[in-house]
């Protein structure tokens, strides 16, 4: 119990602390409303899950042990961020911004939950920091597979809780952020962190 109660609290920090994937969020939030960001959060939940499963098998260790791999993955990752950062300016200062909701429905849902899927699976950061955390909080004595993964599991459906809540809380704001000059200058700020988190990531030492 003493373990699980430490794995929330740990969780929690790294939750609400601001990344990668909470800014893809707010980008989408801010073209898709709240809808897009809900779709968003589910894929990068549903990235999180894949870390969780790769750790409990083992592969994300070959991953980190593996330089060309975990290189490949980081600017891949990177290259990403930027190019969603971009293309938040383009949407900010171009004359008729296009807008998530702008597409038929069920596709601009597709589209946010591959960029929250991709955000978080071209993190290679998530890998260091599943492999690293997960088994500190596993029982002695359990079946470490099931353990981790549970832990994992737990630990994706409290970001997708968050993210999700997130998404529906700026969304009510969203009479105020759709004003021209305010979207705007909010769309230019989401951009520019994006393409620096991205930059950061790329320039990062392992």
């Amino acid at each position: 119990m003493e373990n699980l109660l430490a794995f929330l609290a740990v969780s929690i920090v790294v939750i609400v602390t601001p990344g990668p994937d909470t800014a893809v969020v707010i980008r989408n939030v801010l073209l898709g409303g709240a809808r897009a960001g809900v779709f968003t959060a589910l894929g990068v939940a549903t990235g999180q899950l894949v870390w969780a499963l790769a750790t409990s098998l083992g592969l994300v260790a070959l991953l980190i042990a593996s330089e060309p791999l975990f290189l490949a993955l980081k600017y891949l990752g990177a290259a990403y961020l930027i190019y969603l950062g971009v293309q938040a300016l383009w949407s900010a200062w171009r004359a008729r911004p296009i807008a998530l909701d702008a597409v038929p429905a069920r596709g601009g849902q597709i589209t946010s939950f591959r960029q929250g899927l991709i955000s978080d699976l071209g993190n290679p950061k998530m890998a260091a920091f599943f492999a690293s955390l997960l088994p500190q909080f596993v029982p002695a004595g359990e079946a470490s597979f099931l353990a981790l993964l549970s832990l994992g599991a737990l630990f994706a459906a409290m970001t997708l809780a968050w993210l999700a809540f997130y998404s529906l809380m700026l969304a009510r704001v969203g009479a105020l952020l759709n004003r021209v000059g305010v979207k705007r200058a909010v769309e230019t700020i989401t951009g520019s962190v994006l393409i620096a988190l991205g930059l950061r990531l790329a320039s990062e030492q392992r």
